[in-house]
């Protein structure tokens, strides 16, 4: 179901499952990264090092310690801030607002996805099969017409 309301977007996004999510964790990868896998964005992970591309910390670079799907945030190693008491604490981060600059591909299955991404690539079709699709593709039938039906007592008609 798709919808244009913001109130009704905002309430999906809150009440969204964890696997749901993890697609909405979407990253963009660096220039270099984008042309060795074919794809523009993955899903942030622990283990994946990240350069913060917006706020106070743009430009820090670091590896992605923690990931809260529950609060849309990760926090990057290094990027903390000191509380009164003066300990310091990880501040979070929206996944949109850094770029991948290296991916943790230690589990096969999030290298398998990365495999199948890049396997698909654009190919151009030549225009000669272009037009024998069209040419092949059936035609749409012509509606049949509507016969009113007769109506008996039975059924209320007078």
């Amino acid at each position: 179901m798709k919808t244009t309301k913001p109130g009704k977007q905002r309430k999906r996004m809150h009440q969204a499952p964890l696997t749901e999510r993890y697609r909405r964790f979407s990253a963009p990868l660096s220039p270099k990264l984008k042309e060795k896998r074919n794809t523009n964005s993955v899903p942030v992970r622990t283990g994946d090092t990240v350069k913060i591309m917006r706020g106070d910390r743009k430009g820090f670079e670091g590896k992605v310690s923690r990931v809260d799907r529950k609060k849309y945030r990760i926090f990057v190693d290094g990027a903390t801030r000191e509380k009164v008491d003066g300990t310091t604490t990880l501040i979070p981060i929206h996944p949109s607002k850094v770029m991948i600059t290296r991916l943790n591909l230690d589990d096969k299955w999030r290298r398998k996805v990365l495999e199948r991404k890049g396997a698909v690539e654009k190919a151009e079709m030549p225009e000669e099969k272009i037009v024998e699709e069209e040419a092949e593709a059936p035609k749409k039938k012509a509606k049949k017409k509507r016969i009113p039906r007769k109506t008996t007592k039975k059924s209320g008609g007078t």
